[in-house]
């Protein structure tokens, strides 16, 4: 039987697998999600998030327990987020300075006729703000999609998608820094493309290998059942020589799990998660974690981003590889969307096994899952997404704005720049005070045509050039943190 015929059984019997074997479906307000990574949030303010179609707001009390409300006042619903964090630990809304703790209970209405009037309005149920469940683990912060009493009990009794590495005690274990970036395409395109390792070497030609000389077959058979809670995992076959195995592993709601597990025992772990956040809009959080050998060898990592660099630097360099394919997402959403009377088998063409994973994620999708999320009644149902490429590839928007590293980074930056100017501008002064000194002693003895400047000169011009490149270079580097654009025609 040909590998042609066997993925087209594959395909024909998933369906049936899939929706007969377990009947349970998918709930996706039931969930941990990874909404921000802590030490990039700025304590100091409110900041505006999106969950499954919510408007929320992420800000730190007093206690330093960061809490996650609605963003609305139950005042007269204005966003919380563009309160403020008060120094008693208290957020305050700043259209009429309503307090509130941060179990969401309000604390003070300045407006009562007195005291007694206050702390009675203050005792009433709807004065307080809405709060979800939230914790903190392995420096991200997860938010329970429910709010209410319920909530936070079954909160309690399910536990986040954690990095299983990152609990161990072990300097064998390297932690790269966490990135997180939104992203102009939804959570179930960003789950197919991580599901597909085929388009590594194509999409991400010269960083990820060759689209010439690594588009290469392979197959992917299932390593364990297909289960809505606990998803599902494939292998790649065969792997590199020195391998012993490649998987992809998804754990509903949000992560992938990418590991390859090396010959001298060493491990790359990817952690990738993907939050939806609105129509035609994820949040990507994720990092490389390295796990060495037995020997001590640390594995070389993803590209160039296992090497040693400030944390702003891995950021803005993201950009290198998530823009590679972004702009096929992006359309492979808007298309879908024009199709959506076909189901997703229909319009597509998966003659290949690399297909076998993104097939099975499509099928628990439709049949585990809903086929859909479920946005929150108030999510804008607008044509998806962004399609100028100038905003596809904006990067201050949908990363640096609310990065407290890269905003530190661009700020030094910026520092040097203005001082490198700064010094070419003295160099050259120096240059031509050291000239004109030269020239001055020796015009009474020799021609200043024929005056050869000093030592001095040069290198005080030499200075002024380098500072001057560095600064153009600095000023290139900041671009990153605004905008990145990518072109495939121009990457050769």
């Amino acid at each position: 039987m040909t590998t042609e015929t066997n993925l087209v059984e594959f395909q024909n019997t998933t369906n049936e697998e899939l929706y007969l074997k377990e009947e349970e479906t998918f709930e996706w307000t039931k969930q941990w999600y990874p909404v921000a990574v802590v030490e990039f949030l700025d304590s100091t303010r409110p900041h505006a998030i999106q969950l499954l179609g919510k408007e929320l707001v992420l800000w730190r009390d007093g206690s330093n327990k960061w809490s996650c409300f609605a963003d609305v006042c139950p005042h007269r619903l204005a966003p919380l987020s563009q309160g403020r964090i008060e120094s008693d630990g208290t957020l305050l809304c700043a259209y009429h300075a309503w307090r509130f703790d941060g179990q969401g209970n309000c604390l003070s209405i300045p407006q009562s006729k007195d005291q007694q009037t206050e702390a009675k309005h203050c005792l009433n149920p709807k004065s307080s703000a809405v709060a979800y469940p939230t914790q903190e683990r392995q420096g991200l912060l997860w938010v329970w999609a429910e709010a209410g009493k319920q909530a936070h009990q079954e909160s309690q009794l399910r536990s986040p998608r954690l990095i299983p590495e990152l609990e161990l005690e072990s300097d064998r274990v390297v932690k790269l820094p966490w990135n997180i970036r939104d992203l102009p395409y939804g959570w179930d395109f960003f789950m197919e493309n991580v599901a597909d390792p085929a388009h590594v070497p194509v999409a991400h030609h010269g960083l990820m290998g060759s689209r010439y000389e690594d588009a290469k077959y392979y197959d992917m058979p299932s390593l364990k059942e297909i289960s809505t809670q606990e998803g599902f995992a494939f292998a790649i076959t065969p792997t590199p020589e020195n391998l012993i195995e490649a998987v992809h592993d998804f754990q509903p709601p949000c992560h992938m799990r990418i590991f390859a597990t090396y010959k001298d025992g060493g491990k790359l772990i990817l952690a990738l998660y993907a939050i939806p956040t609105r129509l035609g809009w994820c949040r990507h959080i994720g990092r490389q974690v390295l796990v060495k050998s037995e020997t001590g060898k640390t594995p070389k990592g993803l590209a160039f981003f296992a090497l040693p660099m400030p944390t702003w630097l891995n950021h803005v360099l993201a950009s290198l590889f998530l823009h590679q394919d972004l702009v096929f997402l992006h359309y492979q959403e808007k298309t879908l969307a024009r199709l959506e009377q076909k189901d997703w088998l229909e319009a597509v063409y998966t003659p290949n096994p690399q297909d076998k994973m993104v097939i099975t994620f499509r099928q628990w999708f439709k049949f585990r899952a809903g086929g859909k999320i479920p946005w929150d009644v108030g999510c804008n149902v607008q044509p998806l997404g962004e399609s100028n490429k100038k905003q596809l590839f904006d990067v201050w928007e949908t990363h640096t704005k609310d990065c407290l590293a890269c905003q530190n980074g661009l700020k030094k930056i910026n520092r040097l720049q203005v001082l490198g100017y700064i010094g070419a501008i003295f160099c050259l002064v120096v240059g031509i005070v050291i000239d004109a000194r030269a020239v001055a002693l020796n015009v009474q003895n020799i021609s200043p045509f024929k005056v050869i400047p000093p030592n001095g000169f040069w290198l005080a011009m030499a200075g002024a050039i380098i500072l001057v490149t560095m600064s153009y270079l600095l000023k290139k580097l900041s671009r990153l943190f605004y905008t990145y654009e990518f072109e495939h025609s121009r990457n050769n």
